[in-house]
């Protein structure tokens, strides 16, 4: 009985452990297309920026000030494209980054639309937009803005779902 008691107990503690560290999260939306669909499930590392700096190109999700049908603040998920002290500017469909041409493999189509002048991005904030920059709602436009570096949950490193595409997320 005693040993069986241990177990139950060692393994609630594993879990609790573990969700320390890892937030399973269903995707929603389609603005990283091609990178992450509608209903893939992904495993959010909640510690990766206690331990690292947030890098170019990672995948976030944060809370954003748009509300939800819920009423609580809308989770939403894009991929990092300028850090504190970088210069940003979008123009004539091209992202240009620190002065040269940001080349992104990963976007659905090579044209980003919107317009924004350059800016650089102030201490404590990132700038991030959707893979499907033409149905993302991101740091292009008021409503989202840059992003307090203090609202990401966390970084994407595993989608589990749908099986045929398990594995790291980069």
């Amino acid at each position: 009985m005693k040993e069986w008691i241990r177990d139950i107990i060692i393994a609630v503690a594993v879990a609790v452990l573990v969700m320390q560290f890892i937030k399973p999260t269903i995707v929603k939306e389609h603005s990283m297309e091609p990178t992450l669909y509608e209903n893939n499930y992904i495993f959010l590392s909640k510690q990766q920026y206690t331990f690292a700096d947030i890098k170019h190109g990672q995948i976030v999700v944060f809370r954003s000030n748009i509300e939800a049908e819920n009423g609580a603040d809308k989770l939403l998920i894009k991929r990092v494209i300028a850090l504190p002290g970088d210069t940003i500017s979008i123009a004539d469909g091209s992202v240009y980054l620190n002065g040269e041409l940001f080349v992104e493999p990963y976007i659905k189509e090579p044209f980003t639309s919107g317009y924004v002048e350059e800016m650089t991005v102030p201490e404590g904030n990132v700038f991030v937009m959707g893979d499907n920059r033409q149905s993302s709602l991101d740091s292009r436009s008021d409503r989202v803005g840059l992003i307090s570096k203090s609202t990401i949950i966390g970084m994407a490193v595993f989608r589990v779902f749908p099986f045929n595409r398990f594995g790291p997320l980069h």
